[in-house]
């Protein structure tokens, strides 16, 4: 059983050369660039992510927050400016889901932008890949040429259903529709979830975005509760910002929960930074799908569910949006820092 003890003593600050002995253990990236439908493996992105950390030590530091069910890091990269002093943190994860390779393209594309340009007074922590248990599945199916669909870590578990906060489903139609409403069998089961809760409760970033795939939405809590949350209106400013950045056809901002009728995220990511340490979170929704109804076959291919063939696009649209969010006003509500108290639904 994973503690948080078991968490202080795996987190250790990575060296580049560090980093790069573990990059060469990965192996070359496969050859096949087609059989990735245009995304990078993740040696691919990790090779790029270390080339970058080497030329930039000052304004890069690795660290390894955590190791998953199969051994492999999970590796948080930390971005800012070493001239001026921190005064707000925001942390920017993603590749929760094995399926959703974009989202972690969009994180890599962001987290190079950070590093030619670190912003002022900002610690921006980037995590690409949360889930490298369930990556590495994926990677194999298409290698393999095999079409599964791949959600959960090496035990199957969602990580999105993983968490403290709001697990318990309150809604009076949830006698008949239990397994809408499922989560993990307890809360942090996971050495994935527990890494992430560790950082979070060391750093008390001031606001994050969980990058998903797919729907085109700038999710904020509660995703668990149908109630607003305290800072609700504080979220819709930001959320707007984000839809400026966007552009033409943005993301739409709204409260997870209240996405349809039904819905409800019980134990999510963000109810747990909001909730347990005061951090407004977005999810990020990236992409309206890779589903063509001009092209049938996209419809049985479970990669391409989520995965759209022109990430470039789709990197450069979201990462606008996530400058919006790291950059957008300090508010009142962030003067006084960390929360004394839990904030409750």
């Amino acid at each position: 059983m994973w503690c948080l003890f078991c968490w202080i003593m795996i987190a250790v600050a990575w060296t580049p050369d560090q980093l790069d002995t573990w990059v060469d253990s990965l192996g070359e990236v496969p050859s096949q660039r087609e059989v990735s439908q245009g995304y990078q493996f993740s040696s691919e992105l990790f090779r790029d992510l270390s080339v970058a950390v080497t030329e930039k030590p000052g304004v890069v530091r690795v660290e390894n927050i955590g190791v998953s069910i199969k051994d492999r890091p999970i590796l948080a990269f930390h971005i800012s400016d070493p001239t001026v002093p921190i005064s707000r943190k925001v942390l920017i994860f993603a590749g929760i889901h094995a399926l959703e390779w974009v989202s972690t393209e969009v994180a890599v594309r962001f987290f190079h932008e950070l590093v030619r340009s670190p912003p002022k007074g900002t610690l921006v922590t980037v995590i690409p890949l949360l889930n490298p248990d369930g990556r590495a599945k994926v990677e194999r199916d298409l290698i393999a040429g095999e079409n599964k669909y791949r959600r959960g870590n090496e035990k199957n578990v969602d990580l999105n259903r993983d968490f403290a906060v709001n697990r318990v489903a309150t809604a009076v139609w949830y006698p008949l529709m239990k397994k809408r409403y499922a989560t993990s069998q307890s809360p942090l089961s996971q050495p994935e979830t527990q890494a992430l809760d560790a950082l979070a409760a060391r750093e008390r970033y001031h606001r994050a975005a969980s990058l998903h795939a797919f729907g085109g939405f700038f999710y904020y809590p509660w995703s668990g509760r149908v109630h607003r949350p305290p800072h609700w209106k504080e979220f819709v400013a930001m959320g707007r910002d984000m839809e400026r950045a966007m552009g033409t056809k943005a993301y739409k901002t709204r409260q997870l929960s209240r996405w349809a009728f039904f819905f409800r995220a019980q134990g999510s990511e963000i109810d747990h930074l909001y909730g347990q340490y005061g951090t407004k979170p977005f999810l990020i929704e990236v992409t309206r799908s890779g589903l063509n109804p001009f092209k049938p076959r996209t419809f049985k291919q479970y990669f391409r569910w989520y995965n759209p063939p022109n990430v470039e696009t789709h990197r450069a649209r979201v990462t606008r949006s996530l400058w919006a969010l790291t950059d957008h006003p300090t508010l009142d509500s962030e003067t006084v820092w960390p929360p004394t108290v839990p904030i409750e639904p």
